[in-house]
This record gives structure tokens, C-alpha cells and sequence, in this order.
């Protein structure tokens, strides 16, 4: 049970949370955000960039950690505006990652796709498109719909790229942070700089399950609320206002 009279921060993850994946939110829920942020401070965690979190949001009023703490946007009430105040960019060895990747692809039968088979992020990040970049989006779904493909092989992909924080991403992906950034780490990190204890603070995501960018939360010291509908997200949340 949540003590909310203790509770001074809420943090989100936004799709499959607050709306379906890449869509805006609905209005019950922005009404949520809203009678939420009358009581707490709010903050969103993703693994994208800022702002295209901050957009999909329809520039709500909220400041932004992204990916997976590599970004962080602050909201200028002045322009209606989200401020990118950090932009971390860390080198990333392309041979070695596609030399890694082939091998997992050879191994597990995975050698036909369409596009590139690794995409390159300017942050560091990565993304091992399975069935390729250029994939269609019903092969995609198709693929893997409850992840127990990726899962199966997860722990290997985990090992093979030490180096990153892996996640079972998309519908057909695995998606790589360089460690140690993940959403957990970015918290913490943000709650050593605004003085903030780490009971006094909320998570609310959908995506805890083994392999999920809201795993580490989960299994942090973070209060943690679930959300398994996003339609659900104010029932979810009830016992905050």
C-alpha cells in the first residue's frame, strides 16, 4: 500500500500507459495528468527522444527524461516549450555491433531481412531490428506478439551485449542502451539531483515484464504502480488522488 500523504513525485512511461504506441492521450487521462499534478510533482521517463515524447503529448506541461536518461527536457512555462537541458551522445562501435548481431542472426536462423539489419541512434542507442528496418508493419506484428520469441534468447543477447542495457523493444526488436543508462538509473539519477527520496517517490508503467524499459523500476526500490490497459490508466491510478 502507498502512503500518497508521503508521496511528492510521480514519474510515467507513455505508451501503452498513458496511450497506445505513438498515439495521443485520450482525455480522460489528461485529465488524470491534470487533478495528479494539483498534488505532485509529474515527470515522464521514456525510452525515445524528448521530444517526441513532449509532441505526442501535444506539448503537455511536463518536464522529460529520455532516452533512457541520456536526454532530459525541462518545460518553459514562459514559451509552452520543452528545454533540452542535457543531450548525453556516446561513441558506439558499429563493426563490433553488426559483427555481434550477424552471429546472433546465423545462430538462431535469423539471416533474411528487409533494410538494415542494426539501426544506429546519434545518442549511442541501439536497435537489433530483427526482421529489419524495412520491414512491413504486418510481418512486424505477426512476429513476435507476446515476445516469447525474443524472450527465449534474451538472456544470450543480454550476455553477447554486455556493454548495453538490453530490452525486448517494438513488436519484432531488441533495443540497446549503453550502460548503465536504463529508467532506473536515470530516476535515481534524477532524484540525487532535486532531493528526492526515493520512498517519496511513484512509477507508473506497463512494461515490467522481463526484457521491459520499465523493468529496472520495477524491480528498484521505486514505488511501483501497473498499468495493464491504458484505457484503465485512471482506475490505475486512483489511489493517488
Amino acid at each position: 500500500m502507498i502512503d500518497k500523504n508521503k508521496i511528492r513525485l510521480v514519474v510515467f512511461d507513455l505508451d501503452g500507459t498513458l496511450t497506445q504506441h505513438r498515439s495521443p492521450m485520450c482525455e480522460e487521462n489528461r485529465r488524470t495528468l491534470d487533478e495528479l499534478g494539483k498534488r505532485y510533482k509529474l515527470l515522464m521517463s521514456g525510452a525515445g527522444r524528448c521530444l517526441r515524447i513532449f509532441n505526442q503529448m501535444e506539448h503537455y506541461p511536463i518536464d522529460i527524461i529520455g532516452n533512457y536518461g541520456m536526454q532530459f527536457g525541462r518545460y518553459n512555462a514562459e514559451t509552452g516549450e520543452l528545454d533540452i537541458v542535457r543531450d548525453d551522445r556516446l561513441p558506439c562501435d558499429r563493426e563490433s555491433v553488426s559483427a555481434r548481431v550477424t552471429a546472433l542472426r546465423q545462430k538462431y536462423g535469423y539471416t533474411e531481412f528487409a533494410g538494415d539489419s542494426v539501426e544506429f541512434h546519434d545518442s549511442g542507442c541501439v536497435t537489433w531490428a530483427v526482421l529489419g528496418t524495412k520491414a512491413k508493419i504486418e510481418d512486424k506484428l505477426a512476429f513476435d506478439p507476446d515476445r516469447s520469441r525474443r524472450r527465449a534468447i534474451y538472456a544470450e543477447v543480454c550476455e553477447v551485449f554486455s556493454d548495453y542495457i538490453v530490452f525486448v523493444g517494438g513488436s519484432s526488436s531488441f533495443d540497446m542502451a549503453p550502460a548503465p543508462y536504463n529508467k532506473a538509473y536515470a530516476l535515481a539519477k534524477y532524484c540525487e539531483e532535486q532531493g528526492y527520496a526515493h520512498d517519496e517517490v511513484v512509477f507508473v508503467g506497463d512494461d515490467y515484464g522481463e526484457g521491459g524499459n520499465d523493468e529496472s523500476v520495477y524491480k528498484s526500490d521505486f514505488h511501483f504502480i501497473k498499468v495493464d490497459d491504458y484505457r484503465k490508466f485512471p482506475e490505475a491510478v486512483r489511489e493517488l488522488l
